[in-house]
């Protein structure tokens, strides 16, 4: 039986049998008020049955949701989401890759800057004195062409929108992810525009906390197709035109 926890940190998972390390057991070994839902999106690998011993081993600190086909990254969090929503009580909710370019440690830091004002904290990847931010340059730049975009089109001062360390109240989190949203990718733009319509721009901006993360290592290459840049601006524009009143 999983014990009440303080902390659900939700994992999304796709063909990530080379991902899933033995970090996952050293963390739960030492937080033992966190507890983590992997979601299998429909791996074809052997990730189902390596989360499955690590469930075995941590019987009261994991869940595994297991999903018949891949329905995507943002589909495969709000799932993960709402499923600890619905079966169990805790404080605060979030997600992280399964890759852990962003730690599980990092994402206790982020998770404790929530208090009775902040209800959405979320990790920034800023290059700056102290930090280890490690990108392939191409990316870093692209990528920062992209957030400016973002940026400009929420409308308010966030360096990285789509960094996935993100932590929520239990309050909040059921308004923000109840419904599907529009992009398999964009999903956390549309993070934002929730806050915002939910809150009112002034009330959300001191809702909102982003905190720079002092580690971020990119793993691996990225499962977004590079034919996807190019659709990315369709899905920003008809996210832009749900949200914008």
């Amino acid at each position: 039986m999983l014990q009440k926890p303080h902390t659900f940190i939700v994992i999304p998972c796709y063909n990530e049998e080379n991902a899933i390390s033995g970090e996952y057991s050293h963390f739960l070994e030492n937080y033992s008020d966190a507890s983590i839902c992997f979601v299998n999106d429909g791996s074809t690998d052997n990730t189902l049955a390596i989360l499955e011993q690590l469930k075995q081993k941590h019987p009261n600190q994991i869940v595994v949701l297991p999903l018949q086909k891949n329905v995507g990254k943002a589909e495969a969090v709000r799932q993960g989401i709402q499923y600890c929503i619905e079966n169990f009580d805790f404080e605060n909710i979030g997600y992280l890759d399964a890759d852990l370019a962003t730690t599980l440690e990092e994402f206790m830091v982020v998770k404790n800057n929530l208090d009775s004002e902040i209800v959405f904290c979320f990790g920034s990847r800023i290059r700056k004195i102290g930090s280890t931010i490690e990108r392939e340059n191409s990316r870093f730049l692209i990528g920062r062409i992209i957030a400016t975009f973002i940026s400009n089109i929420l409308d308010i001062k966030v360096y990285d929108t789509q960094c996935g360390c993100k932590v929520f109240t239990k309050e909040i989190a059921p308004l923000v992810f109840e419904k599907e949203f529009i992009s398999k990718w964009l999903f956390d733009v549309e993070l934002f525009f929730r806050m915002m319509n939910h809150f009112g721009k002034e009330k959300a901006l001191v809702k909102m906390k982003e905190i720079p993360l002092k580690s971020w290592i990119e793993k691996g290459n990225s499962k977004v197709k590079p034919t996807y840049f190019f659709k990315l601006w369709l899905d920003l524009y008809n996210i832009k035109k749900r949200y914008t009143k």
